[in-house]
């Protein structure tokens, strides 16, 4: 070890990584929808998660707010629901996961 530690969560994240092979499979997608296929694909994490590596995934241009888009309905909390749509941003990195893909097509049909 070189004696100086960087603090904080590191720049990479295998959850981060995870939403934007899902988003390049999907192209754009908002925040429930993500949670939801990860969850499927991949081990477990909360929804808290999801949305804080999406917010991340802006920070470092990884992922791009693509719309927000108000949608009327008969909600728990009310009738309107605001959805943000995210798609991937300049620095991301998909590898392609074959896994990925296949899950969105059976998905989509």
């Amino acid at each position: 070890m070189n004696g100086v530690m960087k603090r904080g969560r590191p720049v990479k994240s295998q959850i981060r990584q995870n939403i934007v092979e899902i988003l390049y499979h999907l192209k754009k997608g908002y925040g429930y929808q993500i949670a939801k296929l990860y969850n499927e694909i991949f081990s477990p994490v909360t929804q808290r998660s999801i949305y804080y590596h999406l917010r991340k995934g802006i920070e470092t241009k990884e992922i791009e707010v693509h719309q927000i888009q108000q949608e009327e309905g008969n909600f728990s909390w009310g009738k309107m629901v605001e959805k943000i749509y995210y798609t991937l941003g300049g620095t991301a990195e998909p590898k392609g996961e074959k896994q990925v893909q296949e899950h969105i097509q059976r998905c989509q049909k």
